[in-house]
């Protein structure tokens, strides 16, 4: 490897050693890249020579990564250092998965697709999440762009100079090179295995310290793009603060593009160059760009109805060819005269005449000898528990346990005497043993699923240890706790001195075996279930005759047994077998392993041990430790059974044990791996050969003929070839056959993969106590290719996949259990974990603690890895590994990773001998209970079976075709309109005054003393009220004021600025007075002024505003140092502050010339992020309070309570407007107290016994969630609700149905009514279109279909239907209002149930948007726009929401059938995505009921990504669990695949004065990095 300017052959020898050392340390992961890097580089530093055409850095450029070619290839060196170092390789090590022709084919795959330039982006994690990590090894840098193509160079050219490097200059980098920081640079370094160092926070990374430098003049031709708005239109939002309204990058609705673009923000493009966010969204951008692999045949497509086709068969998929399968039968079990007529008959024999010949020896935990159990001592004490437990148990010695009953065994991996005696003993007394594992804990992994086994099989009883009985979790008063999903059970302890000696008269009954059960084993399904297999007293019998004459077992043999001796090869060869044959047993512990791998070893020199049952696992760890021992010899076993042999993963783990030992005497002939499953018990194993004999066979099978199910031999890729080893022949006396796995039993071919299936006496039963199952895998008759059964003859299925090889011997490649079914391939679990460790370094993950399962998602099973993370594994490495894993399992097994997560060490749910518990992790990970720490999802490359995305067909027929077919289909036009307004009872009121200003006057002089508001303050007291005369005399001082101070003109802009309150409303009218235009505006909060100030400097600036009227409070902070940070407050206009004006009146109270004129200016902020002022005539005032008095039945006597913020939009009418008109009076409660009391709305309705009463959706989602529990305290104060008749929201949205629910719900104790909640609905064209009132039916609830909503139809279904949407009526159409149904594209009237825009008229409809140059077309398209068929001549009002009107069962007031308007959104809002239009809200629907912490949600796009953005209730460490469950939620019922998902804190998704989430604003926080996300993960 020669480093640029230094010649590597010229180094000195130590200094190439200490080189040489580094790159080792690197790939064994003692050291960090950057670490390397700076040693690396000191050690260099004497010998660099500058190469011309560099600049003089003194710092020598980034060193490029070690390559393999240089030393010894990592896998090799690995193990070098590994066996140099045996304590490192601590006992949670499992290598069983190691082989060496597997990892040169993962680094094969790798390198491939190193060539094809992978740019991740890695996700982006807070600090404080709570996995720690070194500061040094974050997130990669960023630059602009990570694409190679020349659009992304193009794009990285416009963005303006890069940031001057904050070092030395770095030497120009050529236009081909990826430039140092680019991802390309980044991510082709990182997959050779490197890390690089980068910053740590989600601010800003490497050269993005500084501000951009502008581009100069000459660059006055780059795109639009760069134009940024000046500083203080730069609404930087601050989550910290309260909740307020935010232009989104200050769009104002109106103003010509030219306008817009110079002086305000860009809303997409004009990202900050320097965000990180962009460039990672860019990344995953050219990621998704790459080809995919072909897609799978599309077999979902979404029509009206969801159609699933049958898959396309592929051409090229393999076939099986051979002809068909003949059952192969093992050899006859021979009769041997001596054999014992039962297994408890060779017990009695050995007690009797070898009492002194040892069965058993134990170890203790530093692996010597404890104890020897003697045959005679085993016989003796088996008999005294026998007799106890017939004969002793109950009082008065009556009899508790019958022959037959069920007892539990519960004995440590320690104690394998106890559990001898104890196994016998029940066999001796002929009752059932069940041996299960020792409780640990209530929170055991599939503790629940114990407790099923024992209810399926009747268990009441427990025998156990002293020691471990002391051991169990009590409860404070001391007894056994009892666990969760057990059945109640009774222990008894059967240590001897607790058994009693029988009488000499009595001997236990023994005989012959039969078919009754005699133990039952415990056996785990693939979804967690444990089930008890039932193996009779023949079978047992039966099973040790066959095994003695496979393996040759003879009489008086040693054996070392390092397994499990409850169940399984551990308790059929080391316990039963053993016991026939008079054979002493060794057992080695778990325990005695982790701490002595070489323990067996050792026993088997030490006793000359015949025979040692092992599993892979031990193999590796024996190899470990090896060095440590070299006088062992393993020259007297003739038999090592290796008990996962038929793992196709084995086989390198023979090899390399063999390998090993060889030197110490172990002969290649005496490994025998074995097939074993607990329904067929021991299915095949290799019998033990004599020396000479040829070697076992081998089968390289290519993977992707595995995959389906055909046994092809691997010729052209040897990177995807599995290597088998055979696992012998067929037990003796055993039949068996090779069928398919899924489906009825049907004979395979020879070349076809199958479930192989057993018939012999010596195997399981059936499932104790469950008899449905059990016909299934217990009793199947195979059946040949026309149909017809082979047979009369039962077989039982093994649960393991294989075939038949050359000479009968039987292959096994995987386990139905671990088979995941993709896409109708099937993969192998073990084979994704070996191809998953195989991916160099593994210094990430621990070997033995990695898990493989898949979930079904959207039709289909998707593939999820979780692993054990080690805890000095840096964030880069782990997500260096996951990306290089995805690689890697892309390659050979052509399938794509769901999701990769990463776990912290030991948080696993684990087996009781230290493996991991699958089931329950993958319920873990289903529940979001699994808190990873790093976590990969990728569904843009696995699921490829989505419907296809919906081309949107041209309007070939007229909208006057589509109103005909509509009559001619008997559906009426979709119109409804409320009543009349016609004259009402005040009419010399109406008919004198026809302003506003004029009602207030008449009102001042007719009833002076009327109280028209009260106000109250936190605590419910009223802190100022105004009667008629009061707010007229203010509005003089005010209007005078305005005259004399601010010397305004008629028809100028004034802009209020007050708090909720009662100044708001005398200002209104003081401006009416003095003849010019209030434009009301939320005041900046004083906390959060840089995110506040900037929308009020915006409205008074778009507003053209004279002058400000304001308090004194305000005006010292618009002129503080504060708010000249974020505006410039030397431009305000005029302020006058009008808290002590003099007492002066006008000379005169204007009156306008006529009633078209405008009467004020309405700003609101959409929650697209649009500002939006409307202009609103006095003629519209007086209509919209006219139509509002109807509705509601307001009249001077009555009362209504207000909790709205007061500033735009109905809420500003109610607030300021209606009392003045109607006469009512209004309790005014500014929203803002809630936060300080609660209760203050409810208890004021209570107390002032109001019948109306108005609020927004905050106002009523914070008494929800915060007065939910408190209802019975509610209830002590006295607060009662049965007064109210009408509690409406304002809102400009679809109703929210759950929380008007839940509101109604909950408050129902306190008396309020189900039917007194309502909603009203306006807009910005229309500030009031529905409203409930006081008459006429409730509001209607109807339930439409999803699917068809994204298809722009609307489809009525049942309450319930899959995929259905409840929606709720927005209240009555006020009078005076027509509504009409329009599509917005052809602009014709549509028919009942029909979805479209909302077109309105009305006499209260605003006159228009209030724009900087009058913009004609918009103000006609918006405001005067007709149908283009059926009534031309109507003018109407586009309100921009999508609904549709349904004529309803009910009747209104007239008794005519009532029209129900249903909104169902905001047309700008909607998201266009595959073709469909999908509205936020319903996605956010499904995000917050994707997991319990998720507090809210909230969705936007961006270049076509999903994006969602979800607020953590919880604690930070389920933040990545959040993850995986958003992107299933979101694909299952919409069908899309998410892109970014962003979790945040609570708080932080802006939401405005209405409750709305203001998306847009949000969207634009995130891309100039704002948000400080606990986590940003970008699905792949």
């Amino acid at each position: 490897m020669a480093d640029r300017g230094v010649d590597m052959s010229a180094l000195p020898k130590e200094v190439r050693d200490h080189l040489a050392e580094l790159d080792l340390e690197l790939s064994e992961g003692d050291i960090t890249q950057k670490g390397y890097e700076k040693k690396r580089t000191k050690l260099l530093a004497p010998f660099f020579i500058p190469t011309p055409g560099t600049t003089s850095d003194p710092r020598p450029p980034t060193p490029d990564p070690p390559t393999e070619s240089t030393s010894t290839p990592p896998s090799s060196r690995y193990r070098e250092r590994r066996s140099r170092r045996p304590h490192r390789s601590g006992g949670t090590r499992d290598e069983r998965y190691r082989s060496d022709i597997h990892t040169e084919a993962v680094q094969a795959a790798l390198a491939k697709h190193k060539e094809e330039k992978m740019a991740l982006p890695m996700p982006t994690k807070r600090r404080s999440t709570y996995v720690p990590s070194p500061v040094e090894t974050r997130t990669p840098p960023d630059s602009s762009s990570g694409s190679d193509d020349d659009d992304g160079a193009l794009r990285r050219r416009s963005s303006g100079p890069p940031p001057p490097p904050t070092g030395p200059l770095l030497a120009p980098v050529p236009p081909g090179a990826a430039s140092p920081q680019s991802p390309d640079c980044w991510i082709n370094r990182s997959v050779q295995g490197s890390s690089t160092s980068s910053s740590a926070s989600s601010t800003l990374s490497h050269g993005e310290g500084r501000p951009l430098p502008q581009p100069p003049p000459s660059q006055a031709h780059a795109p639009a793009q760069q134009h940024q708005a000046p500083p203080q239109y730069k609404p930087q939002y601050l989550p910290q603060g309260p909740r307020v309204d935010l232009p989104s990058k200050a769009v104002v609705r109106g103003m010509s593009r030219v306008q817009s673009r110079s002086s305000m923000m860009e809303t997409a493009d004009g990202v900050p160059v320097n965000s990180r966010v962009s460039t990672k969204i860019q990344q995953l951008l050219n990621t998704l760009k790459r080809p995919k692999r072909p897609p799978l045949s599309e077999f979902f497509t979404d029509d009206s109805e969801e159609i699933v086709e049958v898959p396309q068969p592929d051409p090229n998929t393999p076939k099986p060819e051979g002809r068909q399968i003949i059952p192969v039968k093992g050899e006859p079990l021979g009769v041997v005269s001596n054999w014992p007529p039962a297994l408890q008959a060779a017990l009695a024999r050995w007690g009797s005449t070898q009492g002194k010949s040892p069965a058993l020896t134990a170890l203790d935990i530093t692996g010597k000898p404890l104890y020897t159990l003697t045959y005679g001592k085993l016989w003796s004490r088996s008999v005294k528990l026998a007799y106890t437990l017939l004969n002793k148990l109950g009082p008065k010695n009556e009899q508790i346990l019958k022959p037959g009953d069920r007892v539990a065994l519960v004995y440590p991996n320690s104690d394998p005497g106890m559990f001898w005696v104890a196994f016998y003993g029940c066999l001796l007394a002929e009752v059932i043993p069940v041996p299960i594992e020792v409780p640990l804990s209530r929170k055991d992994a599939g503790s629940s699923q114990v407790g099923f086994l024992l209810g399926s099989c009747g268990v009441g009883l427990a025998l156990t240890s002293e020691i471990c009985l002391k051991g169990l979790p009590k409860t404070p008063t001391g007894e056994i706790l009892s666990f969760k999903g057990w059945p109640r059970l009774k222990w008894v302890v059967t240590d001897s001195k607790y058994l009693t000696k029988p009488s000499k008269d009595w001997q236990p009954h023994v005989p012959t075996a039969n078919t009754e059960p005699a133990y039952i084993e415990y056996k785990a399904s693939k979804e967690g279930t444990v089930m008890g297999v039932a193996v009779s007293k023949v079978a047992m019998l039966t099973h040790c005759q066959a095994l003695t004459q496979a393996c040759n077992y003879c009489e008086g043999e040693t054996m070392v047994n390092v397994l499990d001796f409850k169940k399984d090869i551990g308790l059929w060869h080391g316990v039963l077998t053993a016991v026939m044959n008079r054979i002493h047993t060794i057992s080695v512990p778990y325990a005695v392993m982790k701490a002595c791998p070489l323990s067996w070893v050792q026993r088997v020199h030490v006793n000359k041990a015949r025979v040692a049952l092992v599993k892979c696992r031990d193999l590796h760890w024996a190899m470990m430790a090896h060095r440590d021992q070299k006088d062992t010899s393993l020259a007297s076993l003739r038999m090592l059974i290796v008990a996962d042999g038929a793992n196709p993963w084995s086989v390198s783990s023979c090899d390399a044990f063999l390998n090993v030992f060889q030197p110490n005497g172990l002969k290649a002939e005496v490994i025998c791996p074995c097939a074993t499953s607990p329904e067929a018990m021991t299915v095949a194993i290799r019998r033990p050969g004599v020396t000479g004999t040829p070697l076992p066979a081998r089968a390289i099978l290519s993977m992707g003929g595995l995959s389906h199910g055909v046994i092809r031999v691997n010729t052209e890729d040897k990177n995807s070839a599995l290597t088998v080893q055979d696992v012998g022949h067929v037990m003796p006396g055993a039949l068996m056959c090779i069928v398919k796995a899924d489906g009825p039993a049907l004979l395979c071919k020879t070349d076809e993969i199958g479930e192989i299936v057993i018939n012999s006496r010596a195997g399981g039963t059936m499932y104790y106590g469950l008899p449905g199952v059990t016909k299934n895998t217990f009793e199947v008759i195979p059946v040949n290719s026309s149909g017809a059964p082979i047979g009369e003859i039962p077989f039982v299925r093994s649960g393991l996949l294989g075939f038949v090889g050359p000479g009968s011997l039987i292959f096994v490649v995987g386990k139905n259990e671990g088979l995941l079914n993709v896409s109708g391939r099937r993969h192998n679990a073990d084979d994704l974990v070996a191809t998953a460790l195989a991916v160099e370094p593994v210094k990430t993950v621990y070997r033995g603690r990695i898990s493989v399962f898949s979930v079904t998602v959207f039709y289909d099973e998707r593939i999820v890895i979780v692993a054990e993370q080690r805890p000095d594994a840096s964030e880069e490495d782990s997500f260096q590994w996951m990306s290089r894993v995805l690689q890697a399992i892309d390659s050979i097994h052509q399938v794509g990773l769901y999701c990769l997560a990463l776990v912290p060490a030991n948080t696993l749910p684990k087996t009781p001998l230290g493996g991991i518990h699958v089931s329950d992790t993958k319920q873990f990970f289903l529940e979001g209970n699994l808190h990873p720490c790093n976590i990969l999802m990728c569904p843009h490359t696995c699921v490829t079976n989505l419907p296809k995305p919906r081309q949107k067909q041209p309007v070939g027929v007229g909208p006057a075709s589509i109103m005909v077919g509509n009559l001619v289909a008997g559906k009426r036009i979709a119109q409804a309109s409320g009543r009349d307004l016609g004259m009402i009872e005040d009419q010399d009121l109406i008919r004198k005054h026809l302003y506003l200003s004029e009602a207030l006057q008449w009102r001042a002089q007719t009833d002076p003393e009327h109280v028209l508001y009260v106000l109250l303050n936190a605590k419910g007291v009223a802190v100022c009220t105004a009667t008629c005369s009061q707010l007229h005399k203010r509005a003089e001082k005010i209007a005078a004021a305005l005259m004399e101070k601010g010397s305004i003109n008629t028809g100028e802009n004034v802009v209020l600025l007050y708090p909720p309150g009662i100044d708001l409303i005398a200002s209104f009218y003081g401006c009416l007075y003095a003849g010019c235009v209030p434009v009301n505006v939320r005041p900046p909060h004083p906390q959060n002024l840089g995110a506040t100030l900037p929308t009020v400097r915006m409205i008074i600036d778009v507003s053209k505003a004279a002058c400000i009227l304001t308090t004194q409070n305000l005006t010292r902070i618009l002129r503080s140092k504060e708010a000249s940070a974020s505006v410039n407050i030397k431009t305000w206009p005029t302020i006058i502050d009008t808290d002590d004006l003099p007492r002066r009146r006008p000379p005169l109270i204007y009156k306008p010339p006529t009633a078209e004129m405008i009467a004020y200016l309405d700003f609101s902020v959409s929650t697209t992020g649009m500002l939006t002022g409307v202009k609103i005539s006095h003629v519209a005032i007086s209509a919209l309070c006219r139509s509002i008095k109807l509705q509601c039945e307001l009249y001077s006597s009555r009362q209504i309570a207000i909790c709205l913020d007061p500033y735009c939009g109905l809420g500003f009418v109610l607030w300021c407007l209606a009392s003045v008109y109607s006469g009512h009076q209004s309790i005014l409660i500014p929203p803002l107290e809630l936060e300080a009391c609660l209760s203050l709305w409810l208890s004021t309705l209570s107390q002032y016994r109001i019948r109306d009463t108005f609020c927004s959706y905050s106002v009523m989602e914070l008494c929800t969630k915060g007065l939910g529990t408190q209802t019975e305290l509610l209830k002590a104060r006295g607060v009662n609700l049965s007064c109210v008749r009408s509690c409406v929201v304002v809102a400009e949205e679809r109703p929210r149905l759950a929380l008007t629910h839940s509101f109604s719900k909950l408050f129902k104790d306190l008396g309020l009514s189900p039917r007194a909640v309502s909603t009203a609905f306006g807009s910005r064209v229309n500030l009031a279109v529905c409203m409930q009132g006081t008459t006429g039916p409730d509001p209607s609830t109807v339930y439409v279909d999803l699917k068809s909503l994204r298809h722009d139809r609307v489809r009525l279904v049942e309450r319930g239907a899959p995929q259905s949407l409840p929606l709720m009526e927005s209240g009555k159409i006020l009078p005076g209002v027509r509504v009409v149904i329009v599509n917005p594209e052809t602009r014709g009237p549509l028919g009942d149930s029909h979805l479209g825009e909302i077109w309105i008229n009305s006499p209260h409809n605003a006159s228009g948007y209030y724009t900087i140059y009058g913009e004609e077309s918009l103000q006609a398209d918006h405001f005067n726009t007709k149908l283009s068929f059926g009534d031309p001549q109507t003018l109407w009002a586009r309100t921009g929401y999508l609904g549709f009107v349904k004529r309803t069962e009910l009747l209104d007031a007239s008794g005519d059938r009532h029209d129900a308007l249903f909104v169902v959104g905001s047309l700008d809002e909607t998201l266009e995505l595959r073709g469909l239009r999908y509205h936020p809200t319903d996605m956010e629907t499904s995000v917050s009921r994707a997991h319990r912490s998720i507090a809210e949600s909230a969705v936007f796009t961006w270049t076509n990504l999903l994006v969602v953005v979800a607020e953590l209730g919880g604690s930070e460490q389920d933040a990545l669990d959040l993850v995986p469950l958003i992107t299933n939620v979101v694909l299952e019922e919409h069908h899309l695949i998410v892109g970014v998902v962003v979790i945040v804190d609570p708080g932080v998704i802006p939401i405005n004065s209405r409750g709305e989430k203001q998306r847009m604003h949000l969207r634009d926080s995130f891309l100039a990095d704002q948000l400080d996300p606990i986590y940003v993960a970008y699905n792949m």
